[in-house]
């Protein structure tokens, strides 16, 4: 059994934590539930629009029709510590990609080197070019279920990709 120091921990990133990165979140926790490489989970925004709130009811909806129940989350905002407390820190696009890019920029101009490996999620996807999230916030009920497919797929390729590293 591995301890504390030997797993692999990760954070999802979206705007506003209340849609995409919940979603990849919840998916990669019941994915990775008790599995010894995977440590600490969690999401956040890079944006305060919503902190303290709950997930959107549609990413709750979508989450348990995939048998997904016990998930629970309150909003938060990205800051620095997050750099060196995640092995990962996964953004769900390109706008997310260069908003932690900057902050982890700020990070390592007080001298510190951040732990943190940001990149897009996407790249996860198993295909040549990395795919982004799109946000399925002002969208149908649809884009929440496109998000699901999207993370799902994503996760377990993550969950491999940690597999083999540390095999």
């Amino acid at each position: 059994m591995a301890d504390s120091s030997d797993k692999v921990s990760v954070l999802f990133v979206c705007l506003g934590n209340i849609c995409r990165s919940t979603m990849a979140e919840g998916v990669f926790r019941s994915l990775a539930k008790a599995h010894p490489h995977i440590g600490e989970i969690d999401s956040a925004g890079t944006g305060a629009y919503h902190t303290l709130d709950p997930p959107d009811s549609r990413t709750m909806a979508t989450l348990r029709k995939h048998g997904i129940t016990d998930y629970e989350h309150s909003a938060r905002q990205v800051d620095t510590q997050d750099f060196h407390s995640f092995d990962y820190i996964l953004a769900m696009d390109t706008y997310n990609l260069r908003d932690l890019q900057r902050l982890r920029r700020r990070v390592e101009s007080k001298g510190q080197t951040p732990r943190a490996k940001v990149m897009l999620f996407g790249e996860f996807g198993g295909k040549e070019k990395a795919e982004e999230v799109v946000d399925p916030y002002y969208g149908a009920d649809n884009g929440f279920e496109a998000v699901y497919q999207q993370v799902s797929r994503f996760s377990k390729n993550l969950l491999d990709h940690i597999v083999a590293q540390r095999s």
